[in-house]
């Protein structure tokens, strides 16, 4: 039985028979039966060999079950040798790469604090899963160019995502078994629970008691959109649409509440929307945002918290700059930002632009 051998990876070494440089850890792949007393053959040999075994992991596949070991191999020792050694137990060593000893931490732990740091970076996303897979790469692509079906006998898996995107995942060194894959599902399935929960209703909280909810704007609020520019002043309409509006076309309503690509954020009091906020990300990167709050309502903190809203949902996306169209002159939007906590500047070429910088 030929034994397969690790393939090169990224900023580790694959398995040969000649290399005279002993790392201070591997990790090491054995293929076995899954009967009494295989691994305790194997410990024995990797004793003879002086190696010291610093963490195990077993992993479940078809026919058996393939052993993760990290150990410490006595200085000097070839891979051949204890590649060799797994052999004359029956079983197989499937990959032999260095690995660092800060990698022993348990598989379940060491996904959590994985999920948490894509919770608190989603940019990070693709990072944390090559983490999580142990993956030479993970590139994200659209999903229509994803081809799942397209496995290169399990060193290749695809992850979809909710906003229309997927993570490929390749890995030389060893095949994905499908404990790993059902953990990396796991992993994405949570952070878009997460993303969801990002997006979901917030009750303002304020010192007149007032229920104030922010949430996502739907088709079903049209009419209740259409009340709110009907109560606003033609300045403050003028403010937000930059023309002399009165009133928007009923075709409008559907686009302000559901814009191409983006989300929209209403202030509801009671059966009343009180503010609407827009967040629509470019293609060229970043977001285009828009705010509209009632004249009855100004200056009582509501633009504020539909913008520090925005810059939640935009971080969450992984956009860290939004840009607004805000007349010369005009310092609300500015002063608006600046109390969510934004810094702000005017277009160098268009002074009608603003640009708004989340916290780095």
């Amino acid at each position: 039985m030929e034994t397969s051998r690790a393939l090169p990876q990224p900023g580790r070494t694959a398995a040969t028979a000649e290399e005279p440089v002993t790392p201070s850890a591997w990790r090491v792949r054995i293929r076995m039966h899954d009967h009494p007393g295989t691994l305790a053959r194997i410990a024995i040999r990797l004793a003879d060999l002086e190696c010291n075994i610093l963490g195990l992991s077993v992993l479940p596949v078809p026919g058996g079950v393939l052993d993760e070991i990290v150990l410490r191999p006595a200085t000097g020792l070839p891979r051949r040798h204890l590649v060799d050694a797994i052999r004359a137990e029956g079983c197989e060593c499937t990959a032999i790469i260095d690995a660092d000893v800060h990698e022993l931490v348990d598989p379940s732990a060491s996904t959590l604090l994985a999920a948490r740091r894509a919770v608190d970076d989603p940019a990070r996303l693709a990072e944390v899963l090559k983490d999580v897979l142990a993956a030479d790469v993970v590139t994200l692509v659209p999903a229509v160019e994803a081809n799942p079906a397209r496995t290169e006998s399990g060193h290749r898996a695809v992850f979809a995502l909710a906003d229309g995107s997927a993570l490929v995942a390749r890995r030389q060194w060893a095949p994905f078994v499908q404990l790993e894959l059902t953990r990396a599902e796991a992993l994405v399935t949570l952070l878009a629970a997460a993303a969801r929960n990002i997006a979901g209703p917030v009750v303002l909280d304020r010192p007149d008691g007032a229920a104030i909810v922010l949430r996502k704007g739907v088709p079903g609020d049209a009419d209740a959109v259409s009340e709110l520019h009907r109560r606003c002043s033609m300045a403050t309409l003028f403010r937000r649409y930059h023309t002399g509006v009165r009133s928007v076309p009923r075709r409008w309503l559907h686009r302000l509440l559901v814009p191409p690509r983006g989300t929209s954020v209403l202030a509801v009091f009671g059966r009343e929307v009180i503010g609407l906020a827009q967040l629509i990300p470019v293609t060229s990167g970043g977001a285009e945002i828009s705010l509209l709050v009632e004249d009855d309502w100004q200056q009582q903190g509501i633009g504020t918290a539909l913008l520090a809203r925005l810059a939640v949902l935009a971080e969450a996306q992984g956009i860290t700059e939004l840009s607004a169209d805000c007349l010369a002159g005009d310092d609300v939007l500015p002063r608006t930002a600046a109390r969510a906590g934004l810094r702000t500047e005017r277009g160098v070429e268009d002074s009608a632009k603003l640009r708004l910088f989340l916290p780095a």
